[in-house]
């Protein structure tokens, strides 16, 4: 296991496959394959992780800033202790289904055509992203933070959406699956 230790401008492949408190900046993963990799505690910044292979892979209390992360399945990743954030990243195309995403941070990123499915984002925050074309299946949305996100839409009788937060002009996404058009003149 290799601990607080910091990588930069590295590439794949990594020596060792556990991670705690490390930093990995300006590093390129671009469809490796970290499957049963371990990170605990560590941070990717400024990161190409797109299409990235994460089958059985463990992150915990990871966080990405500034990566992408485009086309990265996080469905096959390890569930056990699975805690993420993400600030400033590209997530575009990426897929989370039936994940435990509760309380996770999304902030200042672009999700365009990501898919959530069957995916708790109890109390998830959408801050400033971009939703564009972004798809929520019979997801879990209580008390997700929506205000500031852009270009969503979620229909709310596949999704659990009680106590969630919208604003204006956002919460038009609320509407758009039933096809009603809105107009601000008339």
């Amino acid at each position: 296991m290799i601990k607080n230790k910091i990588f930069e401008n590295h590439s794949w492949p990594l020596s060792d496959t556990e991670f705690e408190n490390c930093i990995f900046k300006s590093s390129s993963f671009n469809q490796a394959d970290l499957s049963g990799f371990e990170f605990k505690d560590c941070t990717f910044h400024s990161c190409d992780l797109s299409m990235v292979k994460i089958e059985a892979t463990v992150l915990y209390g990871v966080a990405f800033e500034n990566c992408k992360l485009i086309g990265t399945d996080f469905s096959k990743v390890s569930r056990f202790l699975f805690s993420v954030s993400f600030k400033k990243s590209i997530l575009d195309y990426c897929l989370f289904h039936k994940g435990n995403l509760k309380k996770t941070t999304f902030d200042h990123c672009s999700l365009r055509e990501t898919i959530f499915a069957e995916t708790d984002l109890t109390e998830a925050q959408f801050h400033q992203s971009d939703l564009t074309d972004a798809t929520f299946e019979r997801c879990n949305l209580i008390s997700a933070d929506f205000r500031t996100a852009q270009n969503f839409t979620i229909d709310t009788s596949q999704n659990r959406v009680k106590n969630a937060r919208f604003a204006y002009p956002g919460v038009l996404g609320l509407l758009r699956h039933l096809g009603i058009v809105l107009e601000d003149d008339f």
